[in-house]
């Protein structure tokens, strides 16, 4: 076995553990409101591959395509304050719902490839009622 294979090897028998919190449509959906849940990998784009392959609930939280991630209504911010920046198509979020480490937007933090760790908590909310 070559140095790439064992690096790759360990890379897939990592795991992780977090505690998720899910609110509104996505908590109905997946039946809970707080699970523990562990996945293979240490990010957060792993997390949610295992999470959704296991909970119905990727089309809740996630747009696939640019026009699925914005909702009319919003200030139009030529240059944002900060180092505020978007997820890249694909890995946004719809209207009003919004995926969190540790209490952070992830799009604050390495968005899908943020690091996770053991006993980290990530949220995944869609609440039932937003203003327009």
């Amino acid at each position: 076995m070559g140095a790439t294979d064992a690096a790759s090897e360990t890379a897939e028998t990592v795991t992780t553990t977090v505690e998720v919190n899910l609110t509104g449509h996505v908590r109905s959906a997946a039946g809970t409101h707080q699970i523990e849940f562990t996945f293979a990998g240490e990010t957060l784009r792993a997390f949610l591959d295992a999470f959704f392959a296991a909970y119905d609930v990727r089309d809740l939280v996630i747009a696939e395509r640019e026009a699925d991630a914005t909702t009319r209504g919003w200030a139009r911010v030529e240059r944002p304050p900060g180092t505020w920046r978007k997820n890249p198509e694909g890995e946004q979020t719809r209207p009003y719902a919004r995926v969190l480490v540790n209490g952070v937007f992830n799009e604050n933090l390495d968005g899908f490839d943020t690091l996770l760790e053991d006993g980290d908590r990530v949220a995944l909310m869609k609440p039932f009622l937003y203003c327009v």
